[in-house]
């Protein structure tokens, strides 16, 4: 085998492995009573997927919060990590003085709505200055609520309206849920009115306007205007 043949398939064979989709499907949490927590996360609205045994040394339970793709496992004999070490686990919404009042409704003792002081990165505990209240523009990564779960497994909600350039393929944006695509509509409708305000009449195309906005936020591309 000459040198230029082993070369070609490497090439081949890396264009493969990238071309792959690799999706985080599951994310193990430590917690020390399984029904305690499979209570809390039923309390929450999220999906019970599967709660199966095997005698009394395994147990798998497993949650999917609404419109995620990955979910959660707890259990029995499924991590050696100490119950509640599980930290700072972010969960996308978007809108999150909505999604913090949801989470009251449902006995959650979540914390105020608060971003971060200019500089400073303070979604975890201890780090940098927190300030009350969304982030002033509600710019997307910028709003938080923090909240545990019995066992103290540390979740943030962190507010995204409009993705990081690239992270979405604009030809095929979805949206999670309906709550979701509402919201999307809601913004739509605010820029719009703008948009009409500055041309100074009512947009015929306004399906268009609205699907080509909500394309480009989803995906992070410059907002119409």
């Amino acid at each position: 085998m000459s040198t230029k043949e082993v070369c070609s398939n490497e090439a081949a064979g890396s264009t493969s492995v990238a071309n792959l989709d690799i999706k985080l499907e599951v994310v193990v949490i430590p917690v020390s009573d399984v029904d305690r927590a499979k209570e809390f996360y039923s309390r929450l609205g999220w999906r019970l997927d599967a709660d199966r045994s095997a005698g009394d040394n395994f147990r798998l339970v497993q949650f999917t919060p609404p419109g995620s793709g990955s979910s959660i496992q707890f259990g029995i004999n499924l991590t050696s990590a100490a119950p509640g070490s599980a930290q700072a686990m972010l969960l996308a919404v978007s809108d999150i003085e909505a999604a913090r009042q949801q989470l009251v409704a449902q006995g959650v003792d979540a914390s105020d709505v608060f971003h971060c002081a200019e500089g400073t990165a303070c979604r975890f505990q201890g780090v940098g200055v927190r300030i009350s209240g969304p982030q002033p523009n509600h710019l997307s990564y910028s709003s938080f609520v923090s909240f545990t779960d019995p066992d103290g497994n540390g979740w943030l909600l962190q507010e995204v309206t409009k993705r990081l350039a690239g992270r979405i393929d604009s030809a095929t944006t979805i949206f999670a849920s309906a709550n979701d695509l509402a919201s999307a509509f809601r913004r739509a409708a605010a820029a719009h009115g703008e948009f009409e305000k500055r041309i100074g009449q009512a947009d015929p195309n306004w399906p268009d306007w609205y699907a080509e906005y909500m394309v480009r936020e989803q995906s992070g591309e410059e907002l119409p205007q």
